[in-house]
């Protein structure tokens, strides 16, 4: 299993599912995009590429793939489930036969912080970044790097719902609020629905009152369609038991 051996005797080879012979190089020859340890863990760069929205060369370096052992190999039961999630989406972006993933020997010396070191290298081989981590993106658009982030292409791409607009959700939790109920779209939008505390676990139709923007993403409030003014035009929009997704970076965990 992936990330079954020691972070002390990490070695390349054993894992040949990832270092495979199209997929390791010592330097890359042309612009691509550097891949760090946050995106890999968080999963949804994998669906993107599939979907054709993300073009090769994506370069992983040694040094990503050795934190990821590195977490991988924890006792921490989370942090070692994201250590081996993050290895097999890595593994599931080198099975696609149309995508060109390399992973690069390149080692900048100049600090231990896989961060700088990822900034250090895309600054050397004229890369973008790829992530989700709101530290990293900062530090790197500062220094003049292409940074392309998962979370704001996520949110980018989230469905718009206007004031007056009907949605149905599933009350999933009570709000901070009295009387508040809580709800997720599939995307982890949060939805705030006035009057719906008494109806946590099941599915209604609300009203949209108002959107707005945070810098986690979006939030909508609404409040309970009891007279459905909205039908027969509500869309289905939510599911149970999904919760809001955030910036994630593994290296926070520390």
């Amino acid at each position: 299993m992936l990330g079954s051996q020691k972070a002390s005797f990490f070695k390349p080879e054993s894992l040949p599912g990832i270092l495979r012979a199209r997929g390791t190089a010592s330097s890359p020859q042309v612009e691509g995009k550097l891949l760090d340890t946050s995106v890999l863990i968080d999963g949804r760069i994998a669906d993107i590429c599939e979907a054709h929205f993300l073009d090769g060369p994506l370069l992983v370096p040694q040094f990503v793939l050795h934190e990821l052992q590195m977490i991988a190999d924890s006792a921490d039961s989370l942090r070692r489930q994201r250590g081996r999630r993050g290895l097999e989406v890595l593994q599931r972006i080198q099975n696609m036969q149309t995508l060109e993933v390399r992973i690069i020997e390149d080692n900048p010396n100049t600090s231990n912080e896989v961060d700088r070191k990822l900034v250090e290298l895309a600054l050397r081989l004229r890369a973008r970044i790829v992530t989700n981590d709101f530290n990293l993106n900062k530090v790197a658009s500062v220094q003049g790097i292409s940074v392309l982030n998962v979370n704001l292409l996520a949110n980018a791409v989230r469905p718009a719902f206007l004031p007056g607009e009907g949605m149905r959700v599933f009350i999933l939790r009570e709000g901070k609020e009295a009387n508040q109920g809580v709800a997720y779209l599939e995307d982890g939008t949060m939805v705030v629905v006035d009057g719906a505390r008494r109806l946590i676990n099941k599915t209604v139709d609300i009203l949209v009152t108002s959107v707005h923007q945070t810098p986690a993403g979006k939030m909508i409030f609404g409040r309970i369609d009891e007279h459905g003014d909205a039908a027969p035009n509500v869309r289905q929009a939510a599911v149970g038991g999904r919760s809001s997704r955030s910036d994630f970076s593994e290296r926070s965990l520390d």
